[in-house]
């Protein structure tokens, strides 16, 4: 089969398309992200994939036209107004999270067979645009069926383009992912009605992986749970680690500045990098103790086990999560969250003319991408089994 022709709506650091691509394969058609941090990024890894831009100032007939046909769109519309982080607006025309409206307006235009989206687990709770559940106090069906609100709008807006979808939530830190930091997302796999998803699956084999994961779904919860009970995760990186430097808890939740400011021992900008030890992981210079056998931080939470668990997901020790800032002070080091995003190194922190804020920003906003590929094969699965394609098979 020809590889997938992929549009990626809201692209941020391009994370979506990477577990898009770890899982189906496919070829980037163009991206569309305005954000001036943003581009510099996929402009620099994907220099011939043209950027459109601002969603909103787009002809999305032209865009059909220009770039001719596309298989599968993928965004991960802003946030801002759906996390709990954030004001709480909801998925509503004007707001930054309503530009769900526009995407959905692109994905008529192109008509892709699939389009997968990825937001905060807020999605689940947030007040829509849409009649679907339009209060509070009623939103979800009584008993054991989950409350939709903001998902309930978007899986509207899809089912009225001609799409069936399946969707899914889980943490980064779940067992078959292993990320040092909790990090909730929601994920969505939708297909046009006559559209088979084992079409999916014949590209890079995916189909094998994707049915083995779907068995092993119901119990995604409880393992998450589980682990969460074994161990301590890290703050999640978020993207106003670049505005909030000085702070240890942001709306009562502790950041990852406060908590790497703290670990045990405190890199000193004398120490000049890091040198490998003997027995332990990244040792500092002129230290007899390893950091990685040292990641407690000043309070006595000890992230180790996090920490060495991500390691051994990724195959890269972990950074110096702090670097010098001003007055003698220590910072949260960029490069240590872009290791924790489990982006490739240097994929944001190397790209030239990049400021830190942007840098930090980038990468609050971006995607796990081997959590959004183990999503994929969940919910890939879950669409091959469905009866309607099972005949399909």
């Amino acid at each position: 089969m020809s590889p997938l022709r992929i549009a990626s709506f809201c692209s941020g650091f391009g994370g979506l398309e990477m577990a898009v691509q770890a899982v189906f394969g496919g070829q980037t058609v163009f991206h569309a992200d305005p954000d001036p941090g943003a581009s510099k990024i996929l402009a620099h890894h994907w220099p011939d994939v043209p950027n459109l831009g601002d969603i909103t100032a787009l002809d999305w007939c032209q865009v059909a036209a220009e770039h001719g046909p596309v298989d599968l769109a993928a965004m991960g519309f802003p946030c801002q107004d759906l996390s709990l982080a954030g004001l709480g607006n909801g998925l509503r025309p004007g707001t930054r999270s309503g530009l769900w409206l526009h995407c959905a307006a692109g994905i008529e235009a192109l008509n892709p067979r699939f389009v997968v989206i990825e937001n905060v687990r807020g999605l689940l709770s947030a007040p829509a645009h849409s009649d679907l559940e339009p209060c509070p106090w009623c939103v979800g069906d009584r008993g054991d069926e989950p409350v939709l609100r903001a998902l309930g709008a978007v899986l509207g807006d899809l089912a009225d383009l001609g799409f069936d979808a399946e969707w899914i939530g889980l943490p980064a830190s779940h067992p078959a992912v292993g990320s040092c930091h909790e990090r909730w997302r929601e994920f969505i796999l939708a297909w046009r009605t006559d559209a088979d998803p084992h079409d999916l699956g014949r590209h890079r084999g995916a189909r094998d992986d994707a049915e083995a994961g779907g068995r092993h779904e119901s119990a995604d919860r409880g393992d998450a749970a589980a682990v969460a009970e074994r161990l301590m995760f890290l703050p999640t990186p978020v993207a106003s680690d670049g505005d909030r430097a000085s702070l240890t808890y942001s709306r009562g939740n502790p950041t990852l500045t406060g908590a790497v400011v703290n670990l045990l021992p405190t890199p000193l900008a004398s120490d000049g990098g890091l040198n490998r030890g003997s027995s332990a992981g990244w040792g500092l210079r002129n230290t007899s103790k390893t950091l990685d056998a040292q990641w407690v931080a000043a309070d006595g939470v000890d992230y180790g086990p996090a920490i060495r668990r991500w390691e051994a997901a990724t195959g890269r020790p972990a950074p110096c999560p702090t670097e010098p800032g001003a007055k003698g002070n220590r910072r949260l080091n960029p490069v240590f969250s872009e290791w924790m995003i489990g982006a490739p190194a240097g994929h944001v922190t190397a790209v030239p003319d990049l400021s830190r804020k942007d840098q930090l920003r980038a990468i609050g906003n971006g995607v796990v991408w081997r959590q959004g590929a183990h999503a994929l094969r969940l919910l890939h699965g879950r669409a091959v089994h469905n009866p309607a394609h099972l005949a399909a098979a």
